[in-house]
């Protein structure tokens, strides 16, 4: 029998992996491009074979999760991942760098449908959990971007992909060792019928996609932009690639005390209650962004982190309190399949906006987008105290 504080351990370090990996591409080419003789907006749309294998590739791993092991899937995404991103070091066009991120993707769409179905398996307290490894995910943001910048500035930026792929293989074999294949009987079946009414869940439903499309697009897009954004509007304090990698670190460490936060209050609170105020957020602070600059951007910026990596927490503990977990994998990677595959696009969609009318521009669009996120949080239903029956169930 595996220890569940050691399996929340080990996923928890993936879901830090994870982030990180994805965002080592965006960070790096501020330094990358001027050496390789591109622009930056010429390099990044190379990064969107990665965020659609990120998305498309969940649907696959989510069902070898349900049906195979997670266990096993767990530790294909350590190696591989950690070999991708050794690979992206080693290359040089920006085709090559099409394909290395392809892999990069394809590894990283692992994680979510498998470690998130882990984690619920697992947990002792639900929004508790989820929260602790949304922070997790979080602090992978955050230092994608500052030891990126690090790595770049005083080791070149091939160093930048090779070192994180060296220690996500580290991670792997030490991961083998310590958790066997998991017997999942026995583990805790979803009460969705005693949340709310069966004639709600097409609410429930409705929520979660409109909330998942829009933030997931909005979350990839403001991740990926944000530190080409402070190095734009903020030129006066943003000198060298490591300060801009400190500045955007500590922005993205409020979206950690956020998701940590968010999670205890689900567990106290339910889900509506915390949801709701949370979408409100999210639409008017991208709608600043487009316009500030110097520290108020700074400010929005907090705003913004904290809207997208709550409403991850949130979506996940929806997925998480209403299905079996026989079918956890697969219905967490539906939602991820929604959120990843349409912010693939985000990448492609940032850069061409850019292109147009700089970030301005952007975040007027990201803006709008936050509208769909206010409309799923008025169409979540209220839920409802469970049975004693199932609270014993849990």
């Amino acid at each position: 029998m595996n220890r569940p504080a050691t399996v929340i351990a080990y996923v928890n370090a993936a879901h830090f992996i994870d982030h990180y990996a994805m965002l080592v591409f965006p960070a790096a080419l501020i330094v990358m491009a001027p050496m390789l003789g591109y622009d930056y907006g010429e390099l990044l749309p190379y990064a969107t074979p990665g965020f659609i294998a990120f998305g498309a590739g969940s649907l696959l791993t989510g069902w070898l999760g349900d049906t195979w092991s997670r266990r096993h899937m767990l530790l294909i995404f350590f190696l591989g991942i950690g070999l991708s991103l050794i690979g992206t070091g080693l290359v040089a066009t920006p085709f090559q760098f099409g394909v290395a991120l392809f892999f990069v993707g394809a590894f990283a769409a692992i994680y979510h449908p498998v470690g998130t179905a882990m984690i619920v398996a697992y947990a002792p307290r639900l929004g508790r959990e989820i929260g602790i490894n949304g922070v997790f995910g979080n602090l992978g943001v955050a230092s994608s971007a500052l030891v990126t910048g690090l790595l770049a500035q005083y080791l070149g930026w091939r160093a930048a992909f090779i070192a994180p792929g060296l220690v996500s293989i580290g991670l792997g074999l030490a991961f083998a060792r310590a958790v066997v294949h998991e017997n999942r009987d026995g583990h805790r079946a979803a009460t969705a019928s005693s949340r709310v009414p069966k004639e709600a869940m097409w609410r429930v439903l409705a929520a979660l996609v409109l909330t998942v499309l829009a933030s997931s697009t909005a979350f990839n897009a403001v991740t990926v932009a944000l530190p080409k954004l402070f190095a734009e509007r903020l030129a006066d304090i943003t000198t060298s690639p490591a300060v801009l990698g400190v500045i955007a670190a500590g922005v993205y460490l409020f979206g950690a005390l956020a998701q940590y936060t968010i999670g205890g209050l689900i567990d106290r609170h339910g889900l509506r209650a915390v949801f709701l105020p949370l979408c409100f957020l999210l639409a008017p602070a991208l709608y600043l962004a487009a316009l500030l600059s110097g520290p108020a951007l700074l400010v929005v910026s907090v705003g913004i982190i904290i809207a997208l990596f709550g409403q991850v927490t949130i979506n996940d503990a929806m997925v998480g309190k209403y299905t079996s977990d026989r079918w956890r994998s697969r219905a967490y990677a539906a939602r991820y399949f929604i959120g990843f595959t349409a912010a693939g696009g985000a990448v492609a969609l940032v850069a061409g906006l850019h292109a147009r009318g700089g970030f301005t521009l952007a975040f007027e669009v990201l803006a709008a987008l936050g509208l769909l996120v206010i409309a799923g949080g008025l169409i979540f239903p209220a839920e409802r105290a469970p049975e004693p029956a199932a609270q014993a169930a849990e």
